[in-house]
């Protein structure tokens, strides 16, 4: 049937238009820890090295883990001085240094083992876990065509009600290309903790058993349909 040039068709051509939405729980499929490493000294090269090999000690646990960890980044290092409060001069009483990290891990069952290890380190904060499903996630897809076939669904419902059927899909818009809202990321789990200087070797602090947080997929799309003439 030919599509009909009035936006809210005619008599003999109405049009129907629906929303469909489906939201979806699924399990995550990665989580996301924040790690970051500190280091103290009263001149720039103690602090420096300190930082360097806390660094490395992180970096060097983290790879053990192997396929677990899928994603090791390191973002932002700064050293900063930190002036004397007393004294106009600009006297430096130490340097501060620190080091962001970002490992995303896949296995769940090696993350509360994990996230201890690295808590239990000197002078290392870390903080999450935040959940996640990739972008490429077949959640995605599978909430989408669920929103598809509600809105057919739904549309069939409004024409059977006037007595009438569903003659063509005039138009299916994607509520994200009409009016993009940025995507909110799931709610921090987990805990954040920082570990002072050791003093005498202690006993490895046992894992945390961490539950994943499910992941709610939401989709919604308009649907635009032509009909039958009513029976009224």
């Amino acid at each position: 049937m030919t599509d009909t040039p009035y936006p809210y068709g005619t008599p003999d051509h109405p049009r129907l238009a629906v929303r469909g939405e489906a939201h979806l729980e699924i399990d995550p499929e990665t989580a996301r820890v924040g790690i970051t490493v500190s280091a103290r000294g009263r001149d720039r090269r103690a602090a420096l090295d300190d930082l360097t090999r806390r660094n490395t000690t992180v970096l060097e646990l983290a790879r053990t883990y192997g396929q677990a960890v899928e994603k090791l980044e390191t973002g932002t290092f700064s050293i900063t001085p930190e002036l004397a409060q007393r004294g106009r001069d600009e006297k430096i009483r130490a340097y501060h240094g620190r080091v962001h990290i970002t490992a995303v891990l896949n296995d769940f069952t090696a993350l509360g083992e994990f996230t201890t290890r690295i808590a239990d380190l000197d002078m290392t904060r870390i903080d999450g876990p935040w959940w996640a499903l990739r972008p490429d996630s077949p959640a995605h897809g599978e909430a989408r065509r669920q929103a598809v076939r509600e809105a057919v669904q739904r549309a069939r419902e409004y024409a059977d009600a006037v007595g009438a059927r569903l003659v063509a899909l005039v138009e299916l818009a994607d509520l994200g290309a009409e009016n993009a809202a940025p995507a909110m990321p799931a709610a921090p789990g987990g805990y954040g903790r920082t570990r002072g200087f050791a003093g005498a070797a202690a006993e490895p602090a046992p894992a945390l058993d961490l539950e994943p947080q499910r992941q709610t997929v939401h989709a919604q799309v308009n649907a635009r349909f032509i009909m039958t003439p009513p029976t009224l």
